[in-house]
């Protein structure tokens, strides 16, 4: 086809697009070499200073945003991939430990470099003075500062060791909560520190010291830092608690070398020891899984450990080892909390054993902690399926990717078959929070329920429109219709709130036509508004369950308010009088608006339909049966039955 003959039309989108494309290239090139975010603005002030078009500027100003978004998220999944890698790279250490000095000093330089903060350090308590004093420093340049001591209460440090809880301050100087004393604020001067974040050193519910980082300028640590560094204080915790182990163990040789005895007593405990130290460290390095270390320690403590939920653990000892921070006995079974950062995951059962020494005891501890941060390695391997997954239903949202092999390749990775019939559902809470803390975290609940429900269906989820929205698989003899009511009650129950879906006609070949799954969210959020208008919050309906009054409920109608004033005083009147006078009136526009069909519908003599629409007549006014009164009945009736409660 000749220039000439192209449709102006399409010569502006081809236009357009080759705009676009020549428009993201130089933020292409800015994303590869990872430059800086200013560095972004420059394409946009190169094209101002020579002058280019207002649609060129539009163009790259649009590329630059969206070169900015995947910036920000790729420097997001780098510092997750940072942070899980150097807790790794810690416990590794720590399964080969051999110095604790050295240790201690490489949690505190990863602290220091993770949190990206001027200075870290780590104090350890001091029983027999009853204070607590520095042990690694990274970052300090201050002698004075690097030899303080803090009393229990003194400083942040003090009233973190003193209180077993993190404390933060922007402004040390400034804050007036902590017991400031000239030496340790002559210290803190020296080393020109601001911003101050403190952690405890746990060893179950005793405080053995404090890991440290600061700033030296004003800054205010996000929840997310807060925790990464109570995750390198249990690290820290952990290798100061292993060293002490090793301390016994070596003093417990030197006494065996005294008795024979004791030497062939202690000889099979001390090895099988060396032995789970072993196999829970190879574990972890090669990314086994939370069963395969309980197999292990159950060969090593020649006996049954099995895993379980927190909920099907005894919850008395299993509290009693979460706060203490050691396994317990339970009748002949011995039970050690999986806890991290605070959060109880479940726990360690050694079944039928009663009779457990201090090391084996202590191996069931390990054993704990290494499950622990198994299950928080394959949390963060299931939320980046759910992000995968929900990635892949925004492109069908918004239909960037449209070949359709690829669109397979990437669901069959999620073994999600888009050549299925499936439905589109819209999820929203019924529920309005406190405040917008409260309602994010709301939705979080609603959002992970949801991918955990796609993943399981071998379907799609993503966050969308202050909701979720979720693409299903239609089973077998299923419809539309039941899969909203049962995601509905699913959802309901997983986050303990009303959820209401609404739920699109049936789709198929999605690969091939990605555009028919936005316009099938569309019809499900149609279909969701017309529910919340309708009243029936908590419930699952499609859009087939509405017919052409579907339509009708689009955006914020008083759905109530016209009913009332439609049909209201006939609904009033049946409920006062106890009638069927709005049950006659359906059957007779059901009839044709023929009294004589009418009774025979409702099973009554004609007379008794003429006195009820004499009735009917009185309560609405004389010219009811107009076509324009009777069209607005008749939907009034409609709606007065759609509002109704379901009949499941």
């Amino acid at each position: 086809m000749s220039r000439d003959h192209v449709h102006p039309a399409e010569r502006s989108a081809v236009a357009a697009g080759a705009s676009l494309s020549s428009a993201e290239t130089p933020f292409l090139e800015l994303l590869a070499r990872g430059a800086s975010a200013d560095a972004y603005e420059q394409p946009v002030l190169l094209a101002r200073a020579e002058g280019r078009s207002t649609e060129r500027i539009v163009a790259l100003e649009q590329a630059k945003l969206l070169a900015l978004r995947v910036r920000s998220e790729l420097e997001g999944r780098r510092r997750r991939e940072a942070e899980l890698s150097a807790l790794f790279e810690t416990a590794h250490d720590l399964a080969g430990l051999r110095d604790l000095d050295a240790v201690l000093q490489a949690i505190v330089q990863r602290a220091r470099s993770l949190l990206g903060t001027d200075i870290a350090y780590l104090s350890l308590n001091d029983p027999a003075r009853g204070d607590t004093y520095m042990r690694v420093t990274e970052g300090s340049v201050a002698a004075r500062f690097q030899q303080l001591r803090l009393g229990m209460g003194e400083g942040l440090g003090g009233l973190v060791a003193q209180t077993a809880r993190p404390y933060v301050t922007d402004d040390y100087f400034k804050d007036d909560r902590f017991q400031h004393t000239l030496t340790i604020d002559a210290g803190v001067r020296d080393e020109g520190l601001v911003a101050i974040l403190g952690v405890p050193l746990m060893l179950g519910h005793h405080v053995i010291g404090v890991l440290f980082a600061a700033d030296r300028r004003a800054r205010v640590f996000e929840r997310e830092q807060i925790a990464l560094l109570g995750s390198f204080a249990a690290l820290a915790a952990a290798a100061i608690d292993t060293a002490n182990l090793l301390t016994e163990t070596r003093a417990a040789l030197a006494d065996l070398e005294r008795a024979n005895e004791i030497i062939q007593d202690r000889s099979g405990v001390i090895e099988r020891a060396s032995d789970v130290h072993d196999r829970l460290a190879e574990l972890v390095l090669r990314g086994g899984g939370v069963h395969d270390v309980a197999a292990a320690v159950s060969e090593v403590l020649d006996g049954t450990v099995e895993f379980a939920e927190a909920t099907a653990a005894p919850a008395k000892a299993l509290e009693v080892s979460r706060v203490e921070g050691h396994a317990v006995r339970h009748d002949d079974d011995w039970i050690a909390a999986v806890t991290a950062g605070g959060e109880l995951l479940g726990a360690l059962v050694l079944r039928g054993h009663p009779g457990l020494d201090p090391v084996d005891q202590r191996t069931l501890e390990r054993a704990a902690m290494v499950t622990s941060l198994l299950l928080l390695a394959r949390r963060s391997a299931a939320e980046a399926e759910q992000r995968v997954r929900g990635e892949l239903l925004d492109d069908l949202l918004d239909a960037r990717d449209r070949d359709p092999r690829l669109l397979r390749e990437r669901a069959a990775r999620l073994e999600a078959d888009l050549d299925a019939a499936h439905v589109v559902l819209a999820a929203r809470l019924d529920v309005t929070a406190a405040d917008a803390d409260q309602e994010a975290a709301a939705r979080r609940r609603l959002w992970s329920a949801a991918s955990h429900l796609a993943a399981t269906r071998h379907g799609l989820a993503a966050a969308r429109d202050g909701g979720t929205v979720l693409l299903l698989p239609l089973g077998v003899g299923d419809t539309a219709t039941a899969l909203a009511r049962s995601t509905a009650r699913h959802l309901g129950t997983a986050v303990h709130e009303a959820v209401t879906v609404g739920a699109s006609a049936p789709v198929e070949d999605l690969a091939a036509h990605p555009d028919a799954v936005a316009a099938a969210y569309e019809e499900g959020r149609r279909c969701l508004d017309a529910m919340r208008l309708l009243g029936r919050s908590g419930d699952g309906a499609a859009a087939e369950d509405f017919g052409f009054v579907g339509l009708l409920l689009a955006g914020d109608r008083d759905i109530a308010g016209f009913v009332d004033r439609t049909i209201g005083q006939v609904v009033a009147y049946d409920e006062r009088r106890g009638t069927d006078l709005l049950r006659t009136l359906d059957a007779y526009f059901a009839c044709g608006m023929s009294p004589a069909r009418t009774k025979d519908e409702l099973h009554v003599h004609v007379n008794t339909v003429a006195q009820r629409l004499e009735r009917v007549g009185r309560l609405l006014g004389d010219d009811w049966q107009g076509p324009a009164r009777a069209l607005e009945i008749q939907l009034a009736l409609r709606l007065h039955r759609l509002s109704a409660p379901a009949q499941r």
